[in-house]
């Protein structure tokens, strides 16, 4: 709940003028009734994409496809409703939120929008090739994603600061609609990449799953697994299947990402902040890099992108060569055991900076940076439990050769360098980037100070600072000039964190996977088990990687 901010007032005759009186009969709850339509609408969604996954055969009138072209109508006509008129009524936005919608995160969303929008050329190129033997709504489905994806990214891309005030309801419901479509998108997209990993390493290991046909050859399966539908035998069919394959990452991350950018648009929903809300320095140049002087973060960071992406191509190469596999497996786990104790000892050195700067905490509620703060933790969790689920298996079975020493040193390191990157990461976004807390023996003196004055710091205390509120909470100052030491301390490693993030992001957004294919856990829990635990694991870890650059390059900036 936003403090300040009331939906209906409990009494008549001191409700809001702007509130509808055609919602009086709403309940007390702001969210209420559009949280109880999205939780719905998610777990009805994810039923339908679970059942067509497990059981293609049940259903049979395209249920899970009809559904989600259901949401994305409904999302295009309440976006178009947004844009074209409500936008338009006087005060419907007297209020932004200066610190949603930053510049990196918008350039990233629009570059992977546009890698989406040329999956779906060539998703089309590739129905059209075969749809003699497609449903109708699959052949439709790209012709109302793509318009559904673009407009999306416009309005997070020119209205993902407003906070609304008027058609509340109206509004919140049409947000949670548009969130639930990514939602499950996001999920289709991530099912039916799982099904591809399935029936690849179906072929490669001999093991045959139930309710799966038989595959004679690479061309006859699609990513849906049916063998009934078949690529033709020209190569521009081949090329538009593999390109639909290749930029699946991007697509399944653009749905992460836009549904957390609506998430944070539907809580500002009635919002109200203060007229000094924003910071100029949070917009993001160039300039910080060269007036900040980072040199050693740049350079190291550059000489683990570029190891990565020679060690990306090579394990690319050389795991489907039976005589190069094994290699393959120590290359990928050498680079991973070379650069994570590296990142692991930058961000405890981090951490005892922040100890060392003594910059102000501050603890009010912000929907932006308590989002940041839930999703560094929730997407941390995938990585987290392969690694433990790992470590249950050595225990079990025993790591049985250097490649169970590597997958073991491997989960180990993860877990390491994970924990103490969120510390970093979270240390640093709840510190103000202009006030530091004075000493312990200066705060004596607030003791005697009058009650009047006590009340109006506690109220001052009580506004969020990262709402750029520039007024100290009770022993905090000013920051009259940061230590240079600790500044160029603090970019130097979030320079080398973000580009670390950025080729562990690659490696497997980009189809490497070895715990599909080696691991104690597969010995351990069994092949089809372990499948799935992975498929839940690896997108979240994903997920993790990119949401870490945006929030180490708010921290650089913020320095």
């Amino acid at each position: 709940m936003d403090a300040g901010v009331s939906e209906l007032d409990s009494d008549p005759q001191n409700q809001d003028p702007d509130v509808d009186p055609v919602l009086l009969w709403a309940p007390s709850g702001r969210r209420l009734i559009s949280g109880l339509l999205g939780l719905n609408l998610v777990l009805l969604g994810a039923a339908l994409v679970a059942g067509e996954a497990f059981n293609p055969e049940g259903l049979k009138h395209e249920e899970p496809e009809v559904f989600l072209l259901v949401l994305m109508g409904s999302s295009l006509v309440w976006m178009l409703w947004y844009l074209l008129w409500a936008r338009k009524q006087p005060g419907i936005c007297p209020h932004q939120d200066h610190h949603a919608g930053g510049t990196t995160v918008i350039v990233v969303l629009v570059l992977f929008a546009a890698f989406s929008l040329l999956l779906y050329v060539c998703r089309i190129g590739y129905l059209m090739s075969v749809r003699e033997c497609k449903p109708a709504a699959t052949l439709i489905s790209p012709f109302i994603e793509a318009p559904f994806l673009a407009l999306q990214t416009y309005l997070l891309w020119a209205h993902s600061k407003d906070c609304i005030h008027k058609h509340k309801i109206v509004t919140r419901s049409g947000l949670m609609v548009i969130l639930s479509a990514d939602l499950l998108l996001w999920l289709n997209a991530v099912t039916e990449d799982s099904i591809h990993e399935e029936i690849e390493l179906e072929k490669q290991d001999n093991l045959m799953f139930s309710n799966t046909n038989s595959l004679d050859d690479d061309d006859s399966f699609d990513l849906a697994g049916n063998s009934s539908c078949q690529c033709s035998a020209s190569a521009t069919c081949v090329a538009f299947r593999k390109g639909f394959e290749i930029l699946y990452p991007f697509n399944i991350e653009f749905y992460l990402m836009a549904s957390c950018m609506i998430y944070v648009v539907w809580k500002n929903v009635g919002r109200r902040t203060s007229p000094d809300h924003h910071h100029a320095d949070e917009k993001f140049s160039l300039r910080v890099l060269f007036k900040g002087r980072i040199i050693f973060g740049l350079v190291f960071g550059g000489l683990v992108l570029v190891a990565g992406a020679v060690i990306f191509v090579l394990y690319q190469i050389w795991v489907s060569d039976t005589e190069r596999r094994l290699t393959a497996f120590l290359v990928f786990y050498g680079y991973h055991l070379a650069i994570m104790p590296i990142m692991s000892l930058c961000s405890l050195a981090g951490v005892l900076v922040h100890r060392l700067e003594r910059r102000a905490h501050e603890g009010s509620h912000n929907p932006t940076r308590s989002l940041d703060v839930m999703l560094l933790v929730a997407a941390a969790l995938g990585q987290l439990a392969l690694s433990y689920f790992s470590l249950v298996a050595a225990i079990a079975v025993g790591t049985h050769g250097p490649l169970g020493d590597l997958d073991l040193s491997y989960s180990i390191l993860s877990l390491l360098e994970l924990i103490l990157q969120n510390i970093f990461i979270i240390e640093g976004l709840h510190r103000h980037p202009s006030l530091v807390t004075m000493k312990k023996e200066k705060q004596w003196s607030g003791i005697f100070k009058s009650k009047k004055k006590a009340v109006q710091e506690e109220k001052t205390t009580d506004i969020s600072l990262l709402e750029g509120n520039t007024s100290a909470p009770p022993g905090a100052q000013e920051h009259d000039g940061k230590k240079a030491w600790i500044k160029r301390a603090t970019q130097e490693i979030c320079a080398f964190l973000i580009l670390s993030n950025i080729m562990l992001w690659v490696i497997p957004a980009f189809g490497v996977h070895p715990q599909f294919e080696n691991g104690l856990g597969k010995q351990f829990f069994g092949f089809s088990p372990w499948f799935v635990l992975v498929n839940l694991g690896q997108p979240l870890g994903v997920f993790y990687r990119m949401h870490s650059v945006a929030a180490l390059m708010e921290l650089l900036i913020s320095a």
